[in-house]
Order: C-alpha cells, then sequence, then structure tokens
C-alpha cells in the first residue's frame, strides 16, 4: 500500500482540492477510506469507474481521479448497472447517500441487489439529506427534527441492509467513520468481492442533521456511534431488546452460491452468437 501523501497525489485531483464538505463531515473520511482500499486492491485508474448520484456523496467524484460520472438525484445504481452492463471488465464503484439511494433510488436498489450485478455500493448513511435542504430520510431515527419535520419525525427508518440481503444481494457490511479501519477492510472485501456488494457507513452531519437534533460537536457525534455499535460477534449473544437502539457492525453476509447477472448475461450472449443463425 502506498503511503498517504502518494495516494493524494495519484488518486485525487489536485485542482478541486480543498474540498466542499463542511467541517466535521464523516464523507471525506469515507473517501479517504474508500481511496486507500482502491489502492489495497490493486485497482488500475483507467479502468475504474466512480458513479455517484445527487447529494454530499455526489462530490466523489468531483475529488477522485477516475472515470467519473454524475447522475440525477437516485439513478446512481440504474446508470451504473448500464456503465457494468457495457463495460463489464471495468470496476464499477458507485458512492451514494441514504437519501439518494434508499429514498430516491429505493427501487433501483432494490432490483439492482436482486439481480446480483457486480457493483461496490457505499452508501453513507448521514440520517438525513444533507445537501439538498436538511429533509429527513428512510434512514432518520425516531423520533428526529429536519427541515421537513421542525417539531418531530413520526415514522420510524428501516434497516436497509436486511432489506438488500432480501433482495438477492450477495456482499453486505455495516460500519461507521469512528471505525474508519473497518470501513477501510469492508470496502477491501466488497471490491474483491463478484456480485453485489453493499457497504452501508454511518456517517455524522453536524450541520443539518447534528444542529437540527443538538447533539453536539462531530466529535460528541462521533463518540455517539462508539457508543452505539457492536459487532457482529457481539450481537450473536444478545437478545432483541438489547440490540435496541444498537449499530451492528462488520459483515453482515457474504455469499458464494450466485453468479454476478452481468456475467450469466454475457454468458448467454456469446451462447446465442456461438449458435447457427444466433438462436438457442
Amino acid at each position: 500500500m502506498k503511503y498517504s501523501t502518494t495516494i493524494v497525489k495519484d488518486y485525487i485531483r489536485q485542482d478541486k482540492l480543498p474540498h466542499i464538505w463542511c467541517p466535521g463531515c464523516g464523507d471525506g473520511t469515507i473517501a479517504g477510506a474508500m481511496i486507500r482500499a482502491i489502492d489495497a486492491c490493486g485497482l488500475e485508474k483507467d479502468n475504474t469507474a466512480l458513479i455517484t448520484g445527487i447529494g454530499c456523496s455526489a462530490r466523489f467524484n468531483n475529488i477522485m481521479d477516475f472515470h467519473t460520472f454524475q447522475t440525477a438525484h437516485g439513478r446512481a445504481l440504474a446508470y451504473a448497472t448500464g456503465f457494468k452492463m457495457m463495460k463489464p471488465e471495468m470496476d464499477v464503484l458507485v458512492a451514494t447517500g441514504d437519501g439518494d439511494c434508499a429514498g430516491i433510488g429505493g427501487n433501483h436498489l432494490i432490483h439492482t441487489a436482486r439481480r446480483n450485478i457486480d457493483l461496490t455500493v457505499v452508501m453513507i448513511n448521514n440520517q438525513i439529506y444533507g445537501m439538498t435542504g436538511g429533509q429527513y430520510s428512510p434512514m432518520t431515527p425516531y423520533p428526529s427534527k429536519a427541515s421537513t419535520a421542525q417539531y418531530s419525525t413520526f415514522e420510524y427508518p428501516f434497516d436497509v441492509c436486511e432489506l438488500v440481503k432480501a433482495a438477492g444481494a450477495t456482499y453486505v457490511a455495516r460500519s461507521t467513520t469512528y471505525h474508519i479501519n473497518l470501513t477501510q477492510k469492508l470496502i477491501e472485501n466488497a471490491i474483491r468481492h463478484k456480485g453485489f456488494s453493499f457497504v452501508e457507513v454511518i456517517a455524522q452531519c453536524p450541520t443539518n442533521f447534528g444542529k437540527r437534533n443538538k447533539m453536539g460537536s462531530p466529535y460528541d457525534m462521533l463518540m455517539k456511534q462508539k457508543e452505539m455499535a457492536v459487532t457482529v460477534e457481539q450481537a450473536e449473544t444478545m437478545t432483541k431488546e438489547d440490540l435496541e437502539g444498537k449499530i451492528v457492525i462488520g459483515e453482515l453476509l457474504h455469499r458464494t452460491d450466485r453468479k454476478p447477472f452481468d456475467e450469466v448475461y454475457h454468458e448467454m450472449v456469446q451462447k446465442a452468437q456461438a449458435t447457427k443463425g444466433g438462436k438457442l
């Protein structure tokens, strides 16, 4: 693995620095972990694509020096699917947020996981629509305040990792910005996995979520992540009641019994082309 200064030079567009994230935002920490994971996996820059939607996470493709593409809000996975199907030899990664991925893009998430397309998805869960106005998202805890919930939210979030597991994802993991070394390792594992890989990273948003909900400084929010986190191994010994309000971190699912959709599709194309008249 390269030293951090070399990584900054090799993988970050120097003319895009300094970045535009708010002071204390977790996105930059996750971007660093993602770059180090890409470097550790030995991905070639010219063979790597990074797709984003709209939101704070969309700025990943602004600073990262790969083939990058910013899409419409909620459509990162749809574009990434097309990219992978047309360029199956490329490594395709997606950086997305909880609103972009689980809210506006929720249907794309379900069906991309169901198809088991060989994509690496890093969903930054800052529990709010951070950049687009501070609206509450499907990941906002109950009860919380947001620009669209000035008194309080009155609906519960869902577990996005359980959703993608049920839909058909073959690699699912969760971490936090406090546990950044674990985050990097899980992204590495996700990149190496063949099939749909999904890594949720709980991140602090001090500007919108933290300020509205009086959560203190970015440091205080990180300490809250530390306090709430339990490992997969610890969770196995805990009751449902004990797990209430906790964040289970680590590898949640790792299956190798299904071929990626893009691989099966191209095998079918080759088989059809090899037959007389292109008929099976």
